[in-house]
């Protein structure tokens, strides 16, 4: 991402166009008129897809990897909702639906771009509990800078052996298997059959039922997911594995842990360093955020021809065995080296993305934001509150402030891209704002355990948060959530008594924020939009200290 520095000049400035222009809603009208009705099929929940609720997936695949050419079925296991003969289903339109099966007999269907609309021969009663099957083959979309497209990510290792993986966040998971492909509806249970060569391993989420030898020079892996999954986190991962397990005695009791690496990368030092980030990261993430959301499934680290991808019980792992993000820190304070960005990054979506899931994309914020802070929890368990503090601030560099972090509704589409950064200084923010670790710990673990194997809103996050604090924190939320401009300090000093307001889009718009003089312990203070006096005797423009290092904020002292 690039870095952009705004002076406090140029700041002010576009502040000012902002507040009169109304520029950041006039943007988003300009790209609400962009979507299609792809975008629409894909990311509305019409009746169509409300009608029924998915219990139970049985994905089989076979993966050609010579060709590039998958085939398979899928078994929908669901519970209608309201009465009705017809329901939608997904799948990308470069794929061929073969035949969609109801009781052994054949279904009419059409499609709609990358929607496909299956007909009963007679209206499934609301209440009633039944399945079909899809059939479909063909090339999959080959992801070209996978994790951050998706599709297929053909590779082969240095030994020239397949290296495959899946990786569909964003795009969805119809672009390889046919599915319910809206994040509001999590498969309760599922069962993934994957077929590939012999001399390969594939790894997908929960854990290994068997592997069965077929006569065709394949093999067949069974891996059953007994906790709710997200069709996004759904992943093959093929290649020529080693692997081996350990018990990780954890808050909920033992966990099964479980490392496939390429037999290329089989050495003490690559296995040495990714055990260690793994029990250091469960360790200080079950201190956080309560217990690992799930046991029953096992955690896994599957080495990827790719960066990296939260997929849940098997997260996809290509950070070379290195500290930082490949070696680098973006907070440039150095604590972004002291551990491995992807395993910890990677693994706090446990609890925030695949544990807590945003019911629309365009509150992806939610997944990202808590996940992006996790790695300064994690710098917090093992190195303290500064180091942590030291490292929000750091990434202060790579924020845009260029679109509001929530993206549109109902078109499959998220926000900016500062839902990381930004949003990881948000979550500083308030826990500075509560003043009360242990009270901030609770309102994490509180979280997690009320949305265990949930889907949420924005406004479930901010009313718990808000609840368990004992401040309304509704208002700090939109401001950094739903615009893209900053709220800025206002502060002036009459007869030498200082006065503060806040300057910002959102009504009534209030926040606390540490003032003092300097030298002296901060004062917390609760600031309105309009001016109010600051108990602060002997302060002056001079000695005036305002925290900026833990407030994302702009100032203005005159």
């Amino acid at each position: 991402m690039t870095l952009r520095k705004i002076s406090f000049t140029l700041f002010v400035l576009s502040l000012s166009l902002t507040l009169l222009n109304n520029i950041c809603n006039a943007q988003l009208m300009q790209a609400k008129s962009l979507y299609t009705k792809a975008d629409s099929l894909r990311g509305q929940l019409t009746p169509l897809r409300t009608c029924y609720d998915i219990k139970y997936y049985h994905l089989d695949v076979t993966v050609d990897i010579p060709r590039k050419f998958i085939s398979g079925s899928n078994l929908f296991k669901f519970e209608a909702t309201e009465d009705f003969n017809t329901l939608q289903f997904d799948l990308f339109d470069n794929l061929s639906v073969d035949k969609v099966e109801y009781k052994g007999k054949p279904l009419n269907f059409s499609r709609e771009y990358n929607a496909v609309f299956a007909d009963f021969p007679s209206t499934i009663p609301k209440g009633a509990i039944d399945s079909f099957t899809v059939y479909y083959s063909g090339h999959p979309i080959q992801a070209t800078r996978a994790p951050w497209d998706g599709g297929f990510d053909w590779k082969k290792d240095t030994n020239g052996k397949p290296f495959v993986a899946t990786a569909c966040q964003g795009l969805g998971a119809s672009v390889w298997w046919p599915n319910k492909d809206h994040q509001s509806d999590e498969v309760d249970s599922m069962l993934i059959s994957v077929s590939v060569p012999k001399d390969l391993i594939n790894v997908s989420n929960g854990r290994l039922l068997k592997v069965e030898d077929l006569k065709n020079g394949y093999k067949k892996f069974y891996w059953k997911v007994n906790n709710p999954i997200n069709n996004y986190n759904v992943a093959l991962n093929i290649g020529d594995y080693i692997h081996w397990d350990e018990i990780y005695a954890g808050e909920n009791g033992n966990l099964d842990v479980s490392y496939y690496i390429l037999r290329e990368n089989n050495t003490k030092e690559n296995r040495k360093h990714i055990e260690k980030n793994v029990r250091e990261t469960l360790e200080a993430f079950e201190h956080w955020f309560g217990s690992y959301p799930f046991y029953e499934d096992s955690y896994k680290i599957v080495e990827t021809a790719h960066l990296g991808m939260e997929h849940q019980s098997a997260i996809a792992y290509g950070n070379k065995f290195k500290n930082g993000y490949l070696g680098r820190d973006g907070s440039n304070t150095g604590w972004g080296k002291k551990w491995d960005f992807i395993i910890i990054h990677e693994s706090g979506h446990e609890w925030f993305g695949n544990n807590i899931t945003a019911k629309d994309i365009a509150d992806m914020w939610i997944h990202e934001s808590f996940t992006n802070y996790s790695e300064a929890l994690f710098i917090d368990y093992f190195y303290g509150k500064e180091a942590s503090q030291a490292y929000v601030n750091g990434n202060r560099g790579s924020i845009l402030n260029d679109r509001p972090l929530q993206g549109p509704f109902h078109v499959n589409k998220e926000g900016s891209g500062d839902m990381y950064n930004k949003g990881g200084v948000l979550h500083n923010m308030i826990r500075t704002i509560v003043d009360d670790d242990n009270k901030w710990r609770a309102i994490l673990r509180g979280l997690n355990k009320k949305y265990f194997h949930s889907q949420v809103e924005y406004n479930d996050i901010v009313s718990f948060i808000s609840e368990e604090s004992n401040y309304d924190f509704s208002k700090v939320f939109e401001q950094y959530v739903r615009y893209s401009s900053l709220p800025i300090l206002e502060i002036k000093f009459v007869n030498n008594q200082p006065y503060a307001r806040w300057v910002s889009e959102v009504k009534d718009f209030h926040m606390p924020v540490h003032i003092g003089i300097k030298g002296m312990e901060k004062q917390l203070f609760n600031v309105t939009k309009s001016f109010q006096p600051l108990d602060l005797k002997n302060a002056s423009k001079q000695n005036l200290e305002i925290d900026t290092f833990n407030y994302y904020i702009g100032t203005l002292v005159q």
